[in-house]
């Protein structure tokens, strides 16, 4: 059955990124986001409460996760630039199975980030 996971890693501590914001949205046809919904990690790194999208919720279309990077730094103590160089990553992926397993790490510090489809 089909869901939606993430997992976020701190690599500049070497840590799950516990305490960070995530939103997940839809994108329509023409762009438009719609919030589906609102998380906060836990830590491991990932969403309390099972998968972002589980099985009944799962569409194919257009998504975007928005993972607030900066805030989270900064909530750590973390001296950041203003603006900071990596603020709030939003990446847009497609679902074209929804009865696939989409999982989407995200590897993170205040000057980089990484990304890949996971298993």
């Amino acid at each position: 059955m089909g869901h939606l996971s993430t997992h976020v890693l701190d690599t500049a501590h070497g840590r799950p990124a516990a305490g960070m914001q995530v939103t997940l949205q839809r994108v329509d046809v023409d762009g438009r986001a719609q919030t589906v919904k609102s998380v906060t990690l836990n830590a491991d790194g990932r969403n309390d409460g099972g998968p972002l999208l589980d099985a009944a919720a799962m569409a194919v279309g257009r998504w975007r996760l928005l993972f607030e990077v900066a805030p989270y730094f900064r909530a750590l103590g973390v001296l950041l630039p203003e603006p900071a160089f990596v603020d709030t990553v939003q990446l847009d992926f497609g679902i074209a199975d929804a009865a696939g397993h989409y999982h989407v790490p995200l590897l993170v510090s205040p000057f980089s980030y990484s990304t890949y489809r996971g298993s």
